[in-house]
């Protein structure tokens, strides 16, 4: 996702350090060309070496450094870059940038670099995170340009609890990935998915459900927001992660899936029924948890609120909508007649040929089914499969 794209990563003193080093391999691993540049204060928690080993280039701390190759190197890399990131980013570094001091390697690349996104992510004491002379100087960066990602609230090393701890790396990296993965040719607009399995309560301690994991669902509205667009995803049960940045709505059951989608579906431009919903629901749920008996245990079942047949019967002139279809036979067919009972623009056949298609892989074969055709798409992955699918709802 990241080939031919240059990251520079600027490291400051705090013991936050040692989670860029994660970032950097998680970086590695996308193909990026990284550059890690230190203060000399970060260098007394994280040995340069561990960046040099893990991005492959030299780290760079000193400005007049007579072992690399000099040729106005705070110049060239900024040329090079195509993001720069400061992080952790300590409250002396946040002043220095804020007022165009430049008096180490850091800074003065970071003045030099205009050609891509300038991302700071703070990390430092709460008293010092809350002081309105940082506070200050966070809004004048936003000013410039500079994007600023809220630190989190934890324990902090200093031994308080309170707002000032760097977040994840892997929300680190989804805002790298915002910026550099693909062209946002989505911006501006609001995309509604669904996702995920739905479960139907039995009792206390058992339900209905299915095999659906949520990959699919994910994959689309992770790169639909990495293509510009605005995402709310509404989603099942699922230990899938969706980007920070994304709108997500959790849900259980298939009312509750339901509800969600109706109370939001009318300010999207498209809206995708990637969700397994249960059809049916037991008609009777117990307070307690049901005894097992010698006796056999029926279920009485009724059926559930369909959320394509609704969105189908009431979505807006403007408004372009895609369902999802599974089936164990007859795929195309029975597509055919879901895109028509449905009132919907496509539907994405899903196959389950195989072990390497369909539930909890990653890796599916999807057939696009439209009023003018038939779009076999190539076996691939789902994050594969899901810009292609993408690319197909921009042209309906």
């Amino acid at each position: 996702m990241l080939k031919g794209k240059t990251i520079v990563i600027g490291v400051t003193g705090s013991i936050a350090a040692y989670k860029i080093a994660n970032l950097c391999s998680m970086l590695k691993k996308l193909h990026a060309d990284i550059h890690v540049i230190m203060t000399k204060n970060a260098t007394n928690f994280i040995n340069p070496i561990t960046f040099e080993t893990l991005t492959g280039n030299k780290c760079l701390v000193d400005t007049f450094d007579r072992n690399f190759e000099f040729n106005v190197e705070h110049v060239s890399l900024a040329k090079r870059a195509d993001l720069f990131m400061v992080a952790p980013a300590s409250a002396n570094v946040i002043g220095k940038i804020r007022a165009g001091i430049c008096d180490d390697m850091l800074t003065t690349t970071l003045f030099a670099f205009n050609r891509g996104a300038k991302i700071i992510a703070p990390a430092m004491n709460t008293n010092m995170y809350d002081n309105p002379i940082l506070q200050d100087n966070l809004e004048a960066l936003k000013k410039y340009g500079y994007e600023i990602v809220e630190p989190a609230i934890g324990y902090l090393a200093c031994g308080d609890t309170g707002r000032g701890k760097l977040v994840s790396e892997e929300i680190l990296l989804d805002k790298i990935l915002f910026h550099l993965a693909y062209p946002k040719d989505l911006l501006g607009k609001n995309i509604l998915i669904t996702a995920g399995p739905t479960r139907e309560a039995i009792d206390p301690v058992r339900y209905i459900t299915n095999h659906s994991t949520g990959k699919m669902g994910y994959a689309l509205a992770n790169n639909a927001y990495l293509r510009g667009a605005n995402v709310t995803l509404v989603s099942g049960p699922s230990i899938e992660k969706a980007y920070d940045g994304i709108n997500k709505i959790d849900t259980i059951s298939a009312l509750d899936m339901f509800n969600a989608v109706k109370d939001n579906y009318k300010n999207n431009d498209y809206i995708i029924m990637c969700a397994a919903v249960a059809d049916y629901t037991p008609k009777n749920v117990s307070e307690n948890k049901i005894k097992k008996t010698d006796d056999d245990l029926k279920i009485e079942l009724n059926r559930t609120n369909d959320i394509l047949k609704f969105v189908g019967e009431n979505k807006l002139d403007n408004q372009k909508l895609v369902g999802f279809s599974m089936e164990t036979c007859d795929l195309i067919e029975n597509s055919k007649k879901k895109l028509e009972k449905k009132n919907a623009d496509m539907i994405c056949a899903n196959s389950i040929s195989d072990n390497k298609t369909g539930f909890g892989v990653d890796t599916n074969k999807i057939t696009l089914i439209k009023r003018n055709g038939i779009n076999e798409l190539p076996f691939g992955t789902k994050v594969e499969l899901s810009n292609m699918i993408l690319d197909e709802i921009k042209n309906l």
